[in-house]
């Protein structure tokens, strides 16, 4: 017998399968535990990230605008990631010496 996850939106562990998808009866929130992985950000190496997280840049990325680049082995404390991002940069942070900037999380190692 599989066993049925707890719910992403509300943790309710009285989810059932339906046709190949998850139903939680507490919110009516569906899902497939294919979308549940892919929602998960990782970093370089495969790591999950969360909200507040410490990365270091594995790669000198060039930043249009400026006349440096962000050096590798840089820190990069507190981050904030971005479920749908439009454009692929998902981590949104403060570097030092740069300012607000948005990162993919492939050029990214958790701390």
């Amino acid at each position: 017998m599989s066993t049925i996850p707890n719910c992403p939106q509300c943790d309710s562990d009285l989810a059932y399968e339906d046709r190949g998808l998850f139903v939680c009866p507490m919110c009516s929130f569906e899902w497939t535990q294919l979308s549940v992985e892919e929602a998960q950000i990782k970093d370089a190496h495969g790591t999950i990230l969360n909200d507040g997280d410490s990365v270091t840049i594995i790669k000198d990325l060039k930043v249009q605008g400026a006349s440096s680049s962000i050096k590798r082995g840089t820190k990069v404390k507190n981050i904030r990631l971005i479920a749908n991002p439009s454009d692929g940069h998902d981590i949104d942070c403060k570097v030092d010496g740069f300012g607000a900037m948005k990162l993919k999380s492939e050029f990214v190692k958790k701390i």
